[in-house]
């Protein structure tokens, strides 16, 4: 009987926003709803991209910290934000899959890992409810064997608990899990979990060139994890 191919990883984790899906520009018309709904000036796509990777409840924080010119810190503790953050959360589940499309080849390149039974998982610091509404419009959720959001356990990235969590579910070691991510966060978070990073220049890194975080690999094309297919165990 032929051998089955080896490789170099058994668990692949992902991020989502910036990695899978290019989600910004929805994500900026909901911000950009809310503001409105409130008499508050519009932000810029490119403030959006730069304060995506900590969850949609911080970049509210921030939209409404630059329009209000005040800070984060008082946005947090203002008596109206519990208000402002609930209708954010009706406009961003009405816009969720509406503007927002798969990177190239991220689907065929999910199939075949899974194909070759690697384990995938999301790890993304969006909330539950958002990551669920964006993975189903782009029919992803049948891909992942588990889905961890930024509301899943009580800490989130760049705590290294979702990946420790994949890793013992699946009795799977550090060598042989690689995270897959765009920003520094995700970086942050590998090296915390003691896994390799690779890191896509496309996504959102808070406008910091993605070399400056220090990657095992920079990747310009998600076909270049099909190459750990093709590779040793004992690689």
């Amino acid at each position: 009987m032929p051998q089955a191919p080896l490789r170099r990883y058994d668990l692949m984790l992902f991020d989502l926003d910036g990695t899978l899906v290019e989600t910004a520009p929805e994500i900026c018309d909901a911000v950009n709803d809310t503001l409105l709904q409130f008499d508050l000036e519009p932000v810029t796509q490119q403030q959006v991209n730069d304060w995506i990777g900590h969850g949609t409840r911080e970049l509210l924080i921030q939209a409404l910290a630059d329009r209000g010119q005040t800070s984060p810190e008082a946005v947090r503790h203002s008596d109206v934000f519990k208000l402002i953050e609930a209708e954010f959360a009706k406009h961003y589940q009405r816009r969720c899959g509406t503007r927002s499309h798969l990177y190239p080849h991220v689907r065929e390149v999910l199939e075949a890992l899974r194909a070759h039974g690697v384990k995938l998982a999301v790890v993304t610091n969006k909330e539950g409810r958002y990551t669920q509404t964006v993975l189903d419009a782009h029919a992803l959720t049948p891909l992942f064997d588990r889905v961890i959001s930024g509301d899943t356990l009580p800490v989130k990235k760049p705590n290294p608990a979702a990946v420790h969590s994949c890793m013992a579910q699946w009795s799977v070691p550090a060598e042989r899990t690689l995270f897959v991510g765009d920003s520094s966060i995700d970086a942050a978070t590998a090296r915390q979990a003691g896994v390799a990073i690779w890191l896509l220049p496309y996504g959102y890194n808070m406008g910091q060139p993605i070399e400056a975080c220090g990657p095992d690999r920079v990747i310009e094309d998600f076909r270049a994890l099909l190459s750990t297919l093709a590779q040793p165990a004992w690689v």
